[in-house]
């Protein structure tokens, strides 16, 4: 054979080999990676081939499907009271992806998850009937929380301090997810990107901001757990005016006529001294506060619930007026309405504080369970005596000191209010917060719920958490309560 032949033979075979070899490593190896690509259109088409299953609220699902036109994708999501519910739900959109609970439980809600088939219907490559995820939320709680904040700026959150169980998650302004939910919704879309309020973020999970005041309870559960103070009725050493160590800076009061000077935390809390607790963060150092800190939750940044909540953060590398700051919930401490709930909760529930989840449970189409959402872990915060202190502290809060708003006829209710520095200087409009717990004796039932107005959209003067955040709190306790 003439030798040239006989090389581009060889070369042609090995081309072919090289070929056989390619769509063998296709169709083996890397055939899962390219079916499970974003951009691989058949996904998306198998995504909405179907109804999808639902979120379910007290039995009652929250979202639904519709059928479509002129599409590929047979079926699309509808929401029923989407803006009530959009902070739980996220939104399933067919052009944009899927968020929170649509997102994390996609494959359960369009039937792809391979844990709703059984043997033969895997080998099959069968599509069964969608799955449902059933949330904590409570209907009266969510709904109290929404309408009270209406088209304030703001978000809140209540917990079951039990059971972990959150039974309200509000977001405002919010959206309705049916709105972005088609392939051709692209004005909505973007109406919502370009909104300055940002309805599209969850401020009760992912927005972290300064808590003011709200985190003297923190601080004083370091110091009664350290023994710097046997209870909240010990008087401190709490220098009227305080001056912030190492500079000439003076720690004033929002109430300047506040019997401040070495309060008890009693009454530190009462009148929301900032002299005592500025003082108290510096007396303990920050290792002691951000131990503290820790332990309820700050500088977590892996707390899922099952939805990614932001870390709440307490800092590092402070010096002494740094931490003294801190103390009174400034300088670099940012949280979460969940983080401050979770400290109302671990308060409420005598120091220990359950894992906090919104879902219960994920089922297949008959009801069996896939998986479940509760029994989550439990960790010990504090002692059931310094909890114990706290509450009645925070009881004097609410029944004659700066957070009256918050009563709730015929129950104990605990809190603590926050106003926030805000911008350069205190130069915005502050953040108004406020943290509590309710406790019906009659019917057992107890709720921690914090509040955050981020912006009220009034004047400066009428910002306070006593006046704009806990009416909110208290609209979503007496719903837990009855």
């Amino acid at each position: 054979m003439n030798r040239t032949i006989r090389h581009a033979a060889v070369f042609s075979l090995l081309l072919v080999l090289a070929l056989l070899v390619r769509a063998t490593w296709l169709q083996t190896y890397d055939a899962e990676a390219l079916a499970d690509q974003e951009k691989n259109r058949r996904n998306t088409i198998d995504q909405y081939a179907q109804p999808l299953g639902d979120i379910v609220v007290a039995g009652a699902p929250v979202t639904g499907s519709k059928s479509t036109t002129g599409s590929d994708l047979a079926y699309q999501r509808t929401y029923t009271d989407g803006p009530l519910y959009a902070a739980v739900t996220g939104y399933s959109s067919q052009a944009y992806g899927a968020t929170q609970l649509e997102g994390i439980h996609s494959k359960v809600l369009d039937g792809t998850d391979d844990r709703l088939k059984d043997p033969v219907d895997a080998l099959l490559d069968k599509q069964l009937e969608p799955g449902d995820v059933l949330t904590t939320i409570d209907p009266e709680v969510q709904r109290a929380g929404y309408e009270a904040l209406g088209d304030i700026k703001g978000a809140a959150v209540a917990i079951d301090p039990k059971t972990g169980k959150i039974l309200g998650m509000v977001s405002t302004p919010s959206y309705d997810p049916s709105t972005i939910a088609g392939i051709n919704d692209g004005e909505q879309w973007r109406k919502l990107l370009a909104d300055e309020d940002k309805p599209l973020v969850n401020r009760a999970l992912r927005q972290p901001l300064a808590p003011g005041s709200t985190f003297k309870l923190v601080v004083a559960a370091a110091a009664l757990e350290q023994g710097i103070y046997d209870s909240v009725d010990e008087r401190t050493d709490s220098p009227l005016p305080y001056t912030l160590p190492g500079t000439t800076r003076v720690l004033v009061n929002d109430i300047p006529s506040a019997p401040c000077e070495n309060a008890s935390l009693r009454t530190a809390l009462r009148y929301s001294c900032n002299n005592v607790f500025g003082k108290l963060a510096a007396d303990l150092g920050q290792d002691e506060v951000r131990a503290m800190a820790e332990k309820f939750g700050f500088n977590d940044d892996e707390l899922d619930v099952p939805v990614r909540a932001y870390a709440s953060v307490y800092p590092t590398g402070l010096d002494k007026a740094q931490t003294a700051l801190t103390g009174i919930g400034q300088f670099d401490v940012t949280a979460t309405p969940l983080q401050m709930a979770m400290v109302s909760a671990a308060i409420a529930h005598d120091g220990v504080m359950q894992a906090p989840h919104l879902v219960s449970e994920v089922v297949d189409g008959d009801g069996n369970t896939l998986q479940s959402g509760g029994g989550g872990s439990s960790s010990r915060i504090m002692s059931a005596e310094t909890a114990k202190e706290l509450r009645s502290a925070m009881v004097t809060v609410v029944e004659d000191g700066t957070g009256s708003n918050a009563r709730v006829d015929g129950a104990e209710v605990g809190g603590k209010t926050g106003t926030a520095q805000r911008g350069e200087n205190n130069s915005k409009t502050p953040y108004a917060w406020f943290t509590s717990y309710a406790k019906d004796s009659a019917n057992g039932k107890e709720v921690a719920v914090a509040v955050l107005i981020e912006d009220a959209g009034g004047p400066r003067s009428e910002v306070s958490g006593n006046g704009l955040a806990a009416p909110v709190a208290q609209k979503m306790m007496a719903a837990a309560l009855k």
